[in-house]
């Protein structure tokens, strides 16, 4: 039995229930644990008998430690500090041997199990952005990516649970600082630090936006999940998909049909609210701050390239690494 957990509010119950549909459609063995972050979520779901889930009020999760902090913080980063609380209350509370934390706009075109048993022996699971070089974010965003975390019961996964929790307890905030980021940045340290950790390798996993510009059309048939990562519902009628370059091949087979599945989720609920309408003025200026942001990426990237250009600094680096210093143990080629 494989076991998972989401955390939403309102304005992302379509895309909830839409991951919800596509574990329906891939996985024949599964409890999806959804917990409410807002009333309005559970008074929508109070009475729905969805298949193979059970919602929980976030309510049952908060302590004191987590009510302390959760006036500090915007409803973004108060959603990343309760990420390892809820998969801790699955594991205790329902005597779970395994959870798996998902974000709530991912979706699955092929059973998640493939991932789970190839982490073999190891206790969690983690996937990496696998950003295109253009749009690599790893220094401030961090290598790997909060989008589908696994955690067995095992000394081990519990160990680093335990440590992701008081982590984030500390400090969780949506800026970069002190090489911190949000819950995301921790995983970077987490397969140096600890045993049991492994990093997801499989080419289907954890499509997104920043890397849908690197895969083929005739590699859709291999996709095990897909990441809509700053998919948003604008006042005026219009989606915008992201502020990365998108091929056409993967708006046609993978953002159109999922559109179409949040427009009907919201239509049975009759809530228009679950997909999370955006003022287009609102938008517009959030537009500004991505462009900015972009164009900073960029002279970042462009001041890195050019010092390492002049001072030969990752030619250097290799060279030393790589070189075999006396009294090292003798290489001897095999036959």
């Amino acid at each position: 039995m494989l076991n998972f957990c989401i955390l939403f509010n309102i304005s992302y119950l379509a895309k909830g229930l839409a991951l919800h549909q596509s574990l329906i459609n891939t996985c024949p063995n599964f409890t999806l644990y959804i917990f409410s972050f807002d009333d309005k979520v559970h008074q929508v779901l109070s009475g729905k008998k969805l298949l193979n889930v059970i919602v929980v009020p976030l309510a049952d999760v908060e302590n004191q430690e987590l009510s302390k902090v959760k006036t500090e913080r915007s409803t973004a980063e108060y959603c990343w500090t309760c990420k390892p609380f809820i998969v801790q209350y699955i594991i205790d509370k329902f005597n779970a041997d395994n959870c798996t934390y998902l974000d709530s706009d991912t979706f699955f075109y092929k059973n998640p199990n493939i991932l789970i048993e190839e982490m073999g022996n190891a206790s969690v699971l983690i996937s990496p952005h696998n950003y295109l070089p253009r749009y690599n974010q790893s220094a401030m965003s961090g290598i790997y990516c909060g989008q589908l975390l696994t955690f067995k019961r095992t000394a081990d996964g519990l160990k680093i649970l335990a440590w992701w929790k008081n982590a984030c307890l500390t400090w969780c905030y949506d800026r970069y600082e002190d090489g911190k980021m949000s819950d995301q940045k921790y995983l970077d340290s987490w397969p140096y630090m600890f045993r049991g950790v492994h990093v997801c390798r499989n080419p289907g996993a954890g499509w997104a936006p920043w890397n849908a510009d690197g895969h083929k059309k005739e590699d859709i048939e291999n996709l095990i999940f897909y990441h809509f990562h700053d998919l948003k519902y604008l006042s005026d009628s219009r989606w915008y998909l992201s502020g990365y370059d998108t091929p056409k091949f993967i708006v046609e087979k993978i953002y159109s049909p999922y559109i179409a599945l949040l427009k009907a989720i919201s239509n049975e609920f009759d809530c228009p609210a679950a997909l999370g309408p955006v003022s287009i003025d609102s938008f517009r200026m959030l537009n500004v701050t991505y462009r900015v942001k972009d164009y900073l990426r960029g002279i970042i990237t462009a001041i890195e390239n050019l010092t390492d250009a002049v001072f030969y600094i990752k030619k250097r680096r290799f060279y030393r690494n790589n070189f075999i210093k006396s009294g090292s143990p003798t290489i001897v080629e095999s036959k």
